[in-house]
């Protein structure tokens, strides 16, 4: 991760961490960077926002800086993140900027780069994107003339977006009642539209966006108002978005949770049989549940985990041929598809699931046992130190003897805290929380606690 762009672009308080200024700058660095590319050729970027005050704000900098630069820019207003990765990759645009926070409060906003191939900016580019915001590289030259940029709408992209998501459903969703929280941000614009035209009989929340109201008690991060909602209207089932609608959390008809891990699960269960799930592997990251790894087993299927981040996961689908890959979170990606998480995706192809089996989703899910699991942050001195420590990880793997095949330990660092993470999965609260406080205690034992 470098000193501005992370896992998922560029993140922080808007006008604090982010502001005008390092829009306005991104902007020129891309349409200078993709105008050398082809010099005979226009630089083309398409744009998308979600529900957010300051995108707009955000919006108008990017669009100053592209243009100032010489690229010709094309709005899809507010759209979803995997909207514009699809209209990048089938519209021959030179990149897409997505500006989102996700999950994040509505005083948080974020800078989202999409590559030519509709995949997350090259970590090689975003080194040179830093350099330039850090007035490394010298000034880039302005455009003059009839070379500087225009500005077009493109609604029409999104709404080729919205015809692509309904061609992928394989069966009418008629007499299913669907209940859909659209987290008052860039699935608002999107997911009731595409249930409807596809027959179901959609009952839709949070979805009437005011600037200030998007992940606020609602979406993928405040589950338990999809929950009540499908109770209450006895619902078949739901689902989840958050603010940029890259992920989905799936709620059954009695209410229950079904997350990221276990709509792998079901999805990778039924390409299996379909005899679609390429090199029988599902990709993971190493934060998903012992449960999964379990159930993925006694199916037969093979399983590779990555770092957390949708980021690494999709680098190892695309390394190796794999055409599932996710988080408990609820990024899913599949492949054939997208070259994202796409939460509406996601959505359509837990409903093909569903009709496709003639089963109800509770069912379906009920398969996974998930375990439970303890997750402790320690604050330590030194991560690296902390977690080599001998003593440390000869308590690690004497935790891991003694939990064998019923669960597991990780230590993970944090990227951006002094910060190592202890979690343990096992078959009871209390197991879980006893070996967490012993290794927790050997790292105190040992000095490194701060």
């Amino acid at each position: 991760m470098g000193k501005y762009f992370g896992t998922d672009g560029f993140r922080g308080e808007a006008n604090v961490d982010l502001t005008v200024e390092h829009a306005y700058k991104v902007g020129r660095f891309l349409g200078w960077y993709y105008g050398q590319k082809e010099p005979d050729t226009r630089c083309r970027v398409v744009i998308g926002k979600d529900t957010r005050r300051s995108s707009y704000m955000f919006e108008y900098s990017l669009v100053a800086g592209l243009t100032a630069s010489g690229a010709d820019v094309s709005l899809l207003h507010v759209t979803t993140t995997p909207s514009v990765s699809y209209v990048v990759r089938t519209e021959g645009f030179d990149c897409g900027i997505m500006i989102s926070a996700s999950h994040n409060p509505y005083y948080d906003n974020g800078i989202k780069v999409i590559n030519g191939q509709g995949e997350k900016l090259e970590e090689a580019v975003i080194e040179k994107i830093e350099s330039y915001l850090d007035g490394e590289m010298g000034e880039i030259p302005l455009a003059r003339k009839d070379a500087i940029g225009r500005t077009t709408d493109f609604s029409a992209g999104r709404n080729r977006y919205i015809g692509y998501l309904i061609s992928i459903a394989t069966r009418s969703f008629k007499n299913m009642r669907v209940g859909l929280d659209c987290a008052n941000g860039s699935a608002s614009a999107i997911a009731k539209n595409v249930f409807d035209a596809l027959g179901a009989d959609t009952y839709v929340i949070n979805n009437e966006p005011n600037g200030l109201n998007i992940n606020r008690d609602c979406g993928s991060t405040h589950i338990h108002v999809l929950q009540e909602h499908v109770r209450a209207n006895h619902l078949d089932v739901g689902f989840a978005y958050d603010g940029d609608a890259d992920r989905c959390i799936a709620v059954d008809g009695s209410g229950e949770i079904v997350d990221g891990d276990k709509i792998l699960y079901l999805c990778g269960k039924y390409m299996k049989e379909q005899g679609n799930l390429v090199n029988n592997t599902i990709v993971t990251t190493v934060m998903s549940n012992f449960g999964l790894y379990k159930a993925l087993d006694r199916e037969g299927i093979a399983y590779e985990k990555t770092a957390v981040g949708d980021k690494y996961v999709y680098e190892n689908m695309s390394a190796n041929g794999h055409c599932l890959g996710g988080e408990q979170s609820g990024h899913i990606i599949f492949s054939k598809n997208a070259t994202t998480g796409d939460g509406i995706l996601t959505s359509l192809k837990v409903m093909e699931v569903i009709l496709e089996k003639k089963q109800p989703l509770a069912k379906l899910a009920g398969e996974v046992e998930i375990y439970p699991q303890v997750l402790k942050n320690v604050k330590v001195k030194d991560k690296l130190a902390a977690q080599e420590d001998p003593a440390v990880k000869a308590e690690v793997a004497k935790v891991a003897q003694g939990l064998g095949d019923s669960g597991r330990i990780l230590l993970r660092q944090s990227g951006t805290e002094p910060v190592v993470r202890v979690m343990v999965e096992a078959s009871s609260q209390e197991i879980c929380e006893a070996y967490v406080d012993q290794v927790v205690d050997v790292m105190k034992a040992q000095g490194h606690l701060l």
